[in-house]
């Protein structure tokens, strides 16, 4: 069975059915919490049937709190009794953790001898009771709110975002559906430092290009933000970095995810662009985003408006880049710019260089997508980018444009497990999983998926994504 990390499992069946050792097979101790363990820690032994109000108040508390922190959590206790499992249910709901209860259908006579051979036994009453009631829980389980109901078997315990991948990846391999790739590099700080860091990146680059990665992107900040790591970790300004991918590749288009629209002067900005798209042979894209690190801004003394100029800021660079890499050199009074004439040689090599919005916020950021962008940058589940893409499409209908116009991307971590890898995070998946999950993602309307890989400083994660890229060629 796949589950989901972050999950609850409910173990259900009587005393001797096997609980304990089929999960003590296929979980870490510190996932399982045991009734019994408990009454041994609130009364006089796992035996002391007196301690069991207690051990369940201790029980309870314990799955709120790891399920409050999203960690994978299993139950072992009979669960026979509907009212403990409606407790286990509205848990599990209060934290957004799908609950599966696995159910354990042990001959009568096996639990009586597993029961008659330990050493403080399950009075025989009481074990009556527990075969007869597990006899007719079976059939009520589906009906009580799991997500599955399932029979002890192996386990896979998988980022939500794999958990239906192999099937996904069987309608791949059948049917397929065309996917681009691009790699994103978001980390500087490399084994050798900065003596070494132009040939890493040179290696990086050349490497993705070779496993089928058609973009490379660089984020545009000038300390490292948090979700990522320290501030003090190396970080390369993004353009400087641009112009030299565009020396040591050939192919791969070239862009920032994003461009923060406050970081420099919008009529500067297009030249730096066109400058690109020159030295590059005609690769670049210019990625746009309304900025949101406050602290580089005050550390780099730049103006960090509120939001809605950082949107009108947005809106006037989308309308105004078009107009600097054109023909002529016309005028240009927007929200927040005005240009008096337009001018910017040399001109870029692409007829018109492709805009990237990122982002995804359904009021102003799509709307703005639909009305100017040739593409979006998205985030999310399959679940959530469709209704995304669902929320673009009504965009562009009121502007009359065709949603098939705009290119819609994905940026994700990801990572591919090698052997028997573990699977730390919740971006590591084998090449199978991988495809599934981005297949998945294709059906919801992702034409390009921007790849972040953490430990990209090594060749060898690149290297092992051409399989995934290949499934999708």
């Amino acid at each position: 069975m796949r589950l989901p990390d972050g999950c609850l499992v409910v173990l259900v069946g009587a005393s001797g059915a096997g609980k304990s050792h089929w999960a003590g097979e296929r979980f870490r101790p510190e996932q399982i919490v045991s009734s019994d363990q408990l009454r041994g820690v609130v009364g006089e032994g796992d035996h002391d049937q007196r301690a069991s109000k207690d051990a369940f108040a201790v029980l309870d508390l314990i799955v709120d709190r790891r399920l409050r922190r999203g960690l994978t959590t299993v139950i072992d206790s009979t669960a026979l009794e509907a009212e403990r499992r409606r407790t286990y249910l509205e848990l599990a709901a209060r934290h957004g953790a799908p609950a599966v209860a696995v159910v354990f259908a042990a001959e009568a006579a096996v639990c009586r001898a597993r029961n008659k051979s330990r050493a403080h036994p399950v009075p025989a009453k009481v074990l009556t009771a527990q075969l007869l009631a597990a006899e007719s829980v079976a059939t009520t389980l589906s009906d009580e709110g799991f997500a599955s109901v399932v029979p002890p078997g192996p386990v896979a315990v998988v980022a939500p975002a794999f958990l239906t991948a192999p099937t996904s990846a069987a309608r791949q391999r059948e049917v397929p559906m065309p996917l681009e790739f691009g790699l994103q590099i978001s980390r500087f700080t490399w084994p050798g430092g900065p003596p070494e860091t132009a040939q890493r990146l040179a290696d990086i680059a050349r490497t993705a290009e070779q496993a089928g990665f058609t973009s490379l992107w660089v984020m545009d900040h000038f300390l490292q933000i948090p979700v990522v790591g320290r501030e003090w970790e190396d970080m390369l300004e993004s353009y400087t970095t641009l112009g030299y991918l565009a020396a040591v590749t050939e192919r791969a288009t070239l862009g920032t995810l994003v461009t923060g629209v406050t970081y420099r002067n919008l009529a500067h900005l297009a030249k730096i662009v066109a400058t690109l798209d020159v030295l590059s042979e005609g690769r670049a894209v210019c990625g746009l985003g309304a900025a949101w690190f406050a602290r580089e801004h005050q550390l780099y003394g730049w103006d960090f408006p509120p939001v809605t100029r950082r949107y009108d800021l947005l809106e006037d660079a989308l309308r105004l880049l078009p107009l600097m890499w054109g023909k002529g050199a016309p005028s240009f009074d927007g929200k927040t710019t005005s240009v008096p004439e337009a001018i910017c040689y040399p001109r870029p090599l692409q007829e018109h260089v492709p805009l990237l919005v990122g982002g995804s916020g359904e009021r102003r950021t799509l709307r703005l997508v639909a009305e100017h962008a040739d593409a979006c940058n998205l985030f999310g589940d399959p679940a959530t980018v469709r209704h995304k893409v669902d929320v673009l499409a009504g965009h562009c209908a009121d502007v009359g444009r065709d949603l098939g116009d705009i290119t819609v991307t994905h940026l994700s971590t990801a990572r591919v497990l090698v052997g028997d890898e573990p699977r730390q995070g919740g971006d590591g998946g084998t090449v199978e999983e991988q495809v599934g999950r981005y297949r998945e993602l294709a059906e919801a309307g992702v034409q390009a998926a921007i790849i972040g890989i953490a430990d990209a400083g090594d060749i060898a994660p690149v290297e092992r994504f051409a399989d995934v890229i290949a499934a999708f060629s």
